[in-house]
């Protein structure tokens, strides 16, 4: 009987997860289905664009329209040069913290997190202005410099608290053998903190890939990331909601792929150190 209600419950458990996730995929589903229609069709009722005629009219729109390869190499330079820049100063910073705290360690560690509750709009003028005295305005380093800078406190807190669940008598004892610094974090603790790293990255590269406000002020034409040509298919004329669907899946999908296959790596470096 106790098995049976197990079972039951479950069951239900799976189907409220199942529609929850539906819930949580229907935009990107419903996006999808306006890519394949013509502006008339995208405008219409429901009902009349699911059963409305199939094109791919708006994908060859916005691939005549707008150089969809210079944006796409422009958003994998940005989200990995800032995540790799990122990972070079948080792995240091993240194991001072983690392995030789002092005082004000806790302190320094909610002042980088209370930078993120800071509304970026507000700091918008002076970054502009000193992007264009650098002559970095519009340019990859530059958006590959602010979205490191942007996402260094989330990273250097994921390092730390993963760094936090390796027993620090392992580096001792790789001391003791004679390790230098630079071999006790490339040998010893580099390795204990793989899914945590890997996480780490994946996520640092997620967010810097849907990064908009920052790319939509920052650069024009030449650094322009995904995310302003997504913007671009919105204008004073209106929105072209066939083009801009079509667009926008043209944007997600290289991140949605890697996050498919990446899932796994994911969950395992957000779960690492849970259970001891």
């Amino acid at each position: 009987m106790a098995r049976a209600v197990s079972k039951k419950r479950k069951a239900a458990y799976t189907a409220l997860a199942g529609m929850l996730g539906l819930c949580m995929f229907f935009p990107v589903i419903w996006i999808l289905v306006l890519s394949f229609k013509s502006e008339t069709d995208a405008v219409r009722t429901p009902y009349q664009i699911l059963t409305s005629g199939w094109t791919l009219e708006s994908y060859a729109a916005v691939q005549e329209r707008s150089d969809y390869f210079l944006h796409f190499t422009n958003s994998v330079i940005i989200a990995l040069g800032s995540t790799l820049i990122a990972l070079l100063i948080a792995v240091p910073a993240a194991w001072a913290m983690a392995f030789v705290p002092k005082k004000h360690t806790k302190d320094v560690l909610m002042w980088m997190l209370s930078t993120k509750m800071l509304p970026p709009v507000g700091v918008l003028v002076p970054f502009y202005l000193i992007f264009r005295d650098l002559g970095i305005l519009d340019s990859r380093s530059g958006l590959v410099f602010m979205l490191m800078m942007v996402n260094l406190p989330i990273v250097i807190w994921m390092l730390y608290t993963y760094f936090r669940e390796i027993p620090a008598e392992i580096l001792e004892a790789a001391r003791m053998d004679g390790a230098r610094l630079r071999q006790e974090v490339l040998y010893v603790l580099a390795p204990m903190a793989v899914p945590g790293m890997a996480s780490t990255v994946l996520l640092n590269i997620i967010l810097a890939w849907n990064e908009a406000f920052w790319t939509l002020n920052l650069s024009t034409v030449n650094a322009a990331p995904l995310t302003a040509f997504i913007a671009s298919y919105s204008s004073p004329e209106g929105l072209f909601y066939a083009k801009l669907s079509a667009a926008s899946i043209m944007a997600i999908a290289p991140i949605l792929v890697m996050g498919w296959f990446s899932q796994k790596q994911l969950v395992r470096g957000l779960t690492f150190g849970a259970v001891k």
